[in-house]
C-alpha cells in the first residue's frame, strides 16, 4: 500500500507511473481544486476537470488506466489532527508543496517506522531523498524552518516536475 500526500504535479505523475507499473493498493490526499495554472504541470488533468477535485478526479484517470487497481480518494488538507488518515502503509510518497506537511509527514513516519520519499520542485530544480526508520530524518536533512518560495510565488519548469515525479517512482519502486 502506498500513499501520496499531493496530488499536484509530483502527485499526478508519480500516481499515474504507479498504477502503470502495477502497484494495486493506492491512497491518494489532497484537498485542492483543479485551476487553470495547473493545467500546465499536472498531465493528469484537463480543461474539462476545472472545479473539481484533484483526488477525486485523479482516483478516475487512473481507475481509465487500470482497473484492478485499489484507489481510496480523501479529499482532505493534512494536518496534526488527522494525520492518522495516513494510516500505516508501505510507503508514503510526500508530493506536498509546502513544509509543515513534510514535516507532519517526516513526525508520523518516525513514529510509526514508516518508510517515506520526500521530493520537491521549484523552478527548474528539484530534490528527493527516501527516508526510512533506521537513517537520518528530514529534519536531519533540512534542519531550517519554512521554505520561503514556492510553485504559486516561484513556478516550477513542467519537465522538472516530471523528472523528480519519475526518480521518485523509481526509488519508491526500488523500495517497496
Amino acid at each position: 500500500k502506498i500513499v501520496i500526500v499531493g496530488i499536484g504535479a509530483l502527485g499526478t505523475v508519480a500516481a499515474e507511473l504507479l498504477v502503470r507499473a502495477g502497484v494495486q493498493n493506492l491512497t491518494l490526499i489532497d484537498r485542492d481544486i483543479i485551476e487553470i495554472s495547473n493545467l500546465q504541470r499536472q498531465s493528469l488533468f484537463t480543461q474539462n476537470d476545472l472545479g473539481k477535485l484533484k483526488a477525486e478526479v485523479a482516483k478516475n484517470k487512473l481507475l481509465e488506466i487500470n482497473p484492478e487497481v485499489k484507489i481510496t480518494a480523501k479529499n482532505i488538507h493534512l494536518y496534526h489532527k488527522n494525520v492518522n488518515e495516513l494510516e500505516k502503509p508501505n510507503l508514503i510518497l510526500d508530493c506536498s508543496d509546502n513544509f509543515q506537511t513534510r514535516l507532519l509527514i517526516n513526525d508520523y513516519c518516525k513514529k510509526n517506522r514508516i518508510k517515506w520519499i520526500y521530493s520537491a520542485a521549484i523552478k527548474t530544480k528539484g530534490m528527493l531523498m527516501a527516508i526510512l526508520p533506521e537513517g537520518p530524518c528530514l529534519q536531519c536533512f533540512l534542519p531550517t524552518k519554512a521554505e520561503a518560495e514556492t510553485c504559486s510565488t516561484a513556478g516550477v519548469l513542467n519537465t522538472t516536475t516530471h523528472i523528480i515525479a519519475a526518480m521518485q517512482v523509481t526509488l519508491a519502486l526500488k523500495i517497496i
